[in-house]
């Protein structure tokens, strides 16, 4: 089923892709756009976690690090997966101050998970291991294939309305149509925008419940979620706000720090979240923020 929603996603972006393109440069236009958009679609498909990696300024966290904070971490991104029946994801990291992360790749066998140097600082062990729990629970469903295909050609729709501003669209007798360019540059980041909100918010909810079940205690991610929303509105993530097609990536919105949720957010409200999440652990008679086998508990210290 996710491999249908994402082709299904992959031709609802090519059209309005290949649309822009037509109002841009008309006939000439829609078949470059078509071509350019036929080449993105494969790209996305197999390097698009690559680029959204490479685009966050994620760095690979290696084996031997000598930081016991990353060690540690490493272990338990990989202790989580086992539970959760995975294979170990590559592990990255992120240097910003800003606490979030997210999860990418096209399939549990490629699949990467990457948090900022914010998140290891300004939580505790338990309350990661809810955060990891989460981004695994997208690998497992699958949605980190949809959720980055869309990023990436997300972002490409927005630099082709860009491209209209500085160049405009022409009718088809290939005069200048102003009017039509002002349209683009308004509907088609709109468009890309709904489509990430429709792909993003529901599959946050399924991540939270199943994540919880991964790391055995909702309350772990309630508390994180809490301590994220508070740091990603008192912290810029500069990554996210010179890419913000892939802000729906990230387990909180890390574009926070513009102003407050809005309908067009790409996440659901974290007071809703942490209701749900509350309400499942009383289901699974947790009553408190205690250690498992999962993640221990960890002395809080200074990055690195």
């Amino acid at each position: 089923m996710g491999t249908a929603k994402t082709f299904i996603l992959l031709s609802m972006m090519t059209a309005l892709f290949v649309g822009i393109g037509f109002m841009v440069g008309g006939t000439t236009g829609m078949i470059i756009a078509f071509v350019l958009a036929a080449g993105m679609n494969v790209v996305a498909w197999w390097n698009s976690d690559k680029i959204v990696l490479k685009m966050q300024g994620a760095q690979e966290v290696p084996l031997d690090t000598s930081s016991p904070m990353l060690r540690a971490f490493r272990q338990d991104v990989a202790r989580l997966a086992e539970r959760a029946g995975l294979p170990e994801p590559k592990v990255y990291i992120i240097d910003t101050p800003q606490p979030n992360a997210f999860a990418t790749g096209r399939d549990p066998d490629n699949a990467a998970v990457a948090a900022t140097t914010g998140l290891l600082n300004m939580l505790t062990r338990e309350e990661v291991a809810g955060v990891m729990a989460h981004e695994l629970a997208h690998v497992q469903n699958r949605d980190t294939l949809t959720m980055t295909v869309t990023a990436t050609l997300a972002g490409a729709i927005g630099m082709l309305a860009n491209f209209a501003m500085f160049f405009g669209p022409r009718d088809s007798e290939g005069r200048a149509n102003p009017i039509a360019g002002i349209a683009i540059m308004i509907l088609a980041p709109l468009a890309a925008g709904l489509v990430q909100m429709a792909i993003s918010r529901s599959r946050e909810y399924v991540a939270d419940k199943r994540g919880a079940e991964i790391c055995g205690n909702p309350l772990w991610l309630a508390s994180a979620l809490e301590k994220i929303e508070r740091g990603a509105r008192a912290q810029i993530n500069p990554y996210a706000e010179r890419s913000p097609a892939m802000a729906h990536m990230y387990i909180s919105n890390p574009l926070n720090g513009r102003g407050p949720d809005n309908f067009f957010s790409t996440h659901p409200s974290t007071a809703n979240r942490v209701e749900a999440l509350h309400r499942l652990a009383g289901e699974m008679g947790v009553s408190s923020v205690r250690a498992t086998e999962a993640a221990p508990r960890r002395a809080v210290g200074p990055w690195g």
